[in-house]
């Protein structure tokens, strides 16, 4: 390989286009590392100190890379005319729709149900509802910066499963399976403006709201915490 193929990322999609085409027959499986090491002819010790973690690290980065073609196709599509939790739904659609392999994401989300790999599928949920509402201009600095990419990982994790087992023409059951539970979290939106906004309802929220109010994002020099408490006078 020349110099600038063996930069860390172009290793990995190499070894992630070659593992593709073995994963409905091995899963994301050693068999399929050391199948994909063989097809792309990379040094074994190189693709295993870029991949210490052999296909998981593959599942992981066919998941970043559908991200950012996500992304890109929102950059080069017009959205000002839809209302918010229309380019939402939208940007959703536009994920799934960059799945290339279904059953390879198929296979990847039986792989992230075990154990020992659920916390890293959880990463990738979140880092895909986080991407989404960065990308549509989300500037939110307090607990609703942890309440919207929740709730985005909710909606977005059931309707990728609803769509793996779709069969109907262009997933239309799957769109509009989606556009049920944009609508779900549209009502409790709507249900908290109208407890917040009752005068006797008010006074119970007092205690909560101050506490929330103390909880901020996470800074972003200080990727290792899960956020801050308001006054928290640390180094950035």
């Amino acid at each position: 390989m020349t110099e600038a193929g063996t930069e860390p990322e172009a290793v990995i999609q190499t070894l992630l286009d070659a593992a593709l085409p073995h994963v409905a027959f091995d899963g994301w499986s050693a068999a399929t590392f050391r199948a994909a090491i063989d097809d792309s002819r990379l040094e074994p010790g190189l693709a295993r100190a870029i991949c210490p973690r052999g296909a998981v690290d593959l599942a992981l980065a066919m998941h970043r890379r559908g991200d950012r073609a996500m992304v890109a196709r929102l950059a080069a599509t017009d959205l000002s005319a839809l209302r918010f939790r229309d380019r939402i739904t939208t940007a959703v659609r536009f994920r799934l729709e960059a799945i290339e392999d279904k059953e390879a994401v198929r296979r990847a989300s039986s792989l992230f149900a075990l154990p020992q790999y659920a916390a890293d599928g959880a990463r990738a949920l979140w880092a895909t509802s986080d991407l989404i509402w960065r990308t549509l201009g989300d500037s939110s600095d307090d607990v609703n910066w942890y309440t919207k990419r929740m709730t985005l990982s909710g909606v977005y994790g059931s309707t990728l499963l609803f769509w793996l087992g779709d069969d109907s023409p262009g997933h239309v059951r799957s769109w509009e399976f989606l556009d049920r539970r944009v609508d779900d979290v549209m009502q409790v939106e709507k249900v908290k403006a109208q407890v917040k906004a009752n005068p006797l309802l008010r006074p119970l929220l007092a205690g909560p709201d101050w506490a929330l109010s103390k909880i901020r994002a996470p800074r972003p020099k200080r990727t290792d915490l899960p956020g801050q408490l308001a006054g928290d006078r640390q180094e950035e």
